[in-house]
C-alpha cells in the first residue's frame, strides 16, 4: 500500500508507526510543515519527509488526514485535483462529516472517517469507522490499517458522536476507575507504585479475558463470587454506593454535552 499521513504530529505519527513496524506499506509520506521535527522516520528507508501535501498525494494511493479540524478544509480543497477515483480518503478529524467532506471532494471518491483514541500510541486502540456510499467498498481495508493498532469497528456515521464518548473519553473513564483501585490499595497497605500495578495490570486482565473468551461480564464475575464471601459483598456496596448508576450518568451526561457543542457548530 503506498500511503501518506498529512499531518504527523501525535496521532499521525502514531498511526504511521503502526503501519511501519507491522510492514503494513510499500511507501509512506509524512507531511508536516517543519519537516526536522520527524526526520528521524527516513530510517525506515521507504518513507519520504515533506512540507508538500500535494507531493505526498501524488504519490500514494491512502491518504490519512490527521490535521486540525480548521486546517482540514484548506488541505482537501488544494489536494482535490489530484485524487482519482482509486484514491481512498481516511479522515481521522473529529466532527468533520462524511457530507462536508463531499461538498469539497464530491461524491465519487472513496471517504471513510475514523475515530481512534489515544491508546493508539501503544497499539491498543478502539477505533470506529464509517464511509460515504463509495467508501464502503473500502471498509475492509481501512479496518486492516487500523487493526494493525488494536481493533476496529464499522459503525453507522450517526453513532460516531456516541462512540466518542465510549471510547475517547472511555479512556478517561478507565483511567479514573484504575486510579480509585490504586488508592484503595494503598489504602489497604501497598505503596503507590506496587498499588497501581496491582490496579492496572488486573483491569488488563479483566479485559483480556472478555475479548479472548468472548463470554458476558457476569458471567466472570459469577467465577469469582462466592456465597458470603469479600467479592460479593464489595460489589453490593458499590452497587449501594450507585457505582453503575454513576457510570451511566456520566456516560450520557458526557454524551449530552458532545451533542450541545455539535449542534452549536451547525
Amino acid at each position: 500500500m503506498k500511503i501518506a499521513i498529512i499531518g504527523a504530529g501525535n496521532l499521525g505519527l502514531s498511526i504511521a508507526k503502526g503501519i511501519l513496524n507491522s510492514n503494513g506499506a510499500t511507501t509512506m509520506y509524512l507531511t508536516k510543515r517543519n519537516t526536522a521535527e520527524i526526520e528521524e522516520y527516513e530510517k525506515y528507508g521507504n518513507v519520504t519527509i515533506t512540507s508538500d501535501n500535494r507531493e505526498a498525494v501524488k504519490n500514494s494511493d491512502i491518504l490519512i488526514l490527521a490535521v486540525q479540524p480548521s486546517q482540514l478544509e484548506n488541505i482537501l480543497e488544494s489536494t482535490k485535483d489530484l485524487l482519482t477515483e482509486n484514491h481512498v480518503v481516511i479522515s481521522t478529524i473529529t466532527g468533520f462529516s462524511i457530507a462536508k467532506m463531499e461538498s469539497i471532494l464530491g461524491t465519487d471518491h472513496n471517504i471513510i472517517r475514523s475515530m481512534p483514541n489515544t491508546a493508539i500510541s501503544v497499539g491498543q486502540s478502539m477505533t470506529c469507522i464509517c464511509s460515504n456510499e463509495k467508501g464502503k467498498k473500502k471498509i475492509d481495508l481501512a479496518k486492516a490499517i487500523f487493526n494493525r493498532m488494536g481493533h476496529s469497528m464499522e459503525i453507522p456515521e450517526t453513532q460516531m458522536q456516541a462512540a466518542t464518548v465510549i471510547c475517547a473519553s472511555g479512556i478517561a473513564f478507565w483511567m479514573r476507575l484504575i486510579r480509585a483501585t490504586t488508592q484503595g490499595a494503598i489504602q489497604l497497605g501497598f505503596d503507590a507504585k506496587e498499588a497501581q500495578e496491582l490496579a492496572m495490570h488486573t483491569c488488563n486482565g479483566a479485559a483480556s479475558l472478555l475479548i479472548e473468551s468472548g463470554s458476558h461480564p457476569e458471567a466472570e464475575i459469577d467465577k469469582v463470587t462466592t456465597p458470603k464471601g469479600c467479592t460479593i459483598q464489595g460489589l453490593n456496596e458499590m452497587e449501594h454506593q450507585g457505582l453503575s448508576s454513576s457510570l451511566i450518568q456520566g456516560i450520557v451526561a458526557s454524551y449530552e454535552k458532545i451533542s450541545r457543542i455539535k449542534e452549536n457548530q451547525l
